[in-house]
């Protein structure tokens, strides 16, 4: 019994053992099926090659502040009241047309005192120069003395001097009463209006506001990077949604055509600040808007979109390609389907393609889309945008 009982327990040994290598067995197998697995694992993603096309960036602009060169105001050069405008607001005006009759009830009072000041002016210097010529007579047969002579020649002089500055006396008020019509600074329309008829205004008293919009500046600060391909007297086109040309800083009919959703304006580069020969991080660019179709007024925009009409070729990848909003780094696939984060050098855009200047060469394969998860080392299984 007890040889019996040995060996029972020496077999249910050995089938513990065996059970116990058998799990380990097992489970060093399924962790290395399940290693393998993950070293074949693909993530499914999609793919973009880097290739050369024709090219044209876009700059999304938050804010555009538009300008007038030509933009002042009709001033009251002296004091009055405003008896009537010849004009009203919107009108098209020319330099040197009135705007505005004021009336000044002193100044032709001035005028009339002035005249009579000649007038007496006039008379005495008709006495002086009689007396004048009749000691000249004398003198000439030596029947009156040298200093009756040089004394009449004195009060000559005088009454001349006297007229003349009655006469610019009389001139001044004159000028005065020019002043009362106050006439347009520039060429332009009638923006705003200041004051109303019946207001009493003093010298110096803006009236009215002038201005012409037909063209329009502005000017934006650009990185080298965006500014290297420009040029002066390149085209680039404005685009404004519709919602934001509504608004008006002068209450003008300006804008009245823009019916049309996405309006485009043109723009037309007219400086760069320092020249692109110079080194430079951040360029000053001017551009000049032809606004003659009435669309916009000098004031700030929102949500404005700038691009260049005309295009180059460039190296490019989506611009969903990159991994943050810095530009500088993309995942690379190579021929074994692994991912590679790769920094590059990135230029301007298009609001769809980015161009590159380093790091990629044509035909690289980058990861596009959706790169959250994405890891250096990776395997994937893409799909190449526009393979069927």
């Amino acid at each position: 019994m007890k040889k019996i009982y040995g060996v029972a327990m020496v077999f249910i040994l050995l089938m513990a053992l065996a059970i116990v290598a058998w799990g380990a067995w097992l489970n060093y197998s399924d962790e290395n099926q399940i290693a393998n697995r993950m070293d074949n694992r693909r993530v499914e993603v999609t793919a973009a090659k880097a290739v050369r096309r024709q090219f044209a960036p876009a700059i999304s602009l938050d804010a555009v502040r538009f300008a007038s060169r030509n933009m002042t105001d009709a001033v009251a050069l002296t004091d009055g009241r405003i008896l009537s405008w010849h004009v009203n607001k919107n009108d098209k005006v020319y330099k040197g047309q009135n705007l505005v009759e004021m009336v000044n009830e002193n100044v032709p009072l001035k005028i009339q005192q002035a005249e009579s000041a000649i007038s007496r002016a006039e008379a005495m210097l008709t006495r002086a120069r009689n007396s004048y010529q009749r000691q000249g007579r004398l003198m000439s047969r030596r029947a009156t003395s040298k200093e009756k002579y040089e004394e009449a020649e004195a009060q000559y002089m005088a009454a001349q001097g006297a007229l003349r500055e009655a006469q610019v006396q009389r001139d001044q008020y004159l000028v005065q009463q020019d002043w009362l019509s106050v006439k347009a600074p520039l060429d332009g329309e009638v923006l705003l209006v200041y004051q109303k008829a019946g207001a009493q205004v003093q010298a110096g008293t803006p009236i009215a506001l002038v201005g012409d919009f037909s063209r329009l500046m502005f000017s934006l600060n650009l990185t080298d990077v965006d500014a290297r391909h420009l040029q002066l007297g390149q085209v680039s086109n404005l685009t404004f949604a519709e919602h934001k040309l509504t608004g008006k800083a002068y209450d003008t009919d300006y804008g009245a055509g823009n019916k049309d959703h996405g309006m485009g304006i043109k723009a037309v580069l007219k400086e760069i600040v320092p020249d692109l020969s110079e080194p430079a991080d951040i360029r000053r660019t001017v551009w000049e808007v032809d606004n003659r179709a009435r669309l916009l007024e000098p004031m700030i925009y929102t949500g404005v979109t700038m691009q260049a009409e005309q295009s180059y070729e460039a190296l490019t990848i989506p611009l969903s390609a990159m991994t943050d909003k810095s530009n500088d780094t993309v995942f690379v696939m190579d021929a074994d389907g692994i991912i590679h984060l790769r920094e590059v050098k990135a230029g301007a855009d298009d609001q769809k393609y980015i161009e590159i200047y380093e790091g990629l060469e044509e035909g690289d394969i980058v990861i596009v889309g959706n790169l959250e998860g994405l890891e250096d080392g990776m395997r994937v299984d893409a799909a190449l945008e526009g393979d069927d």
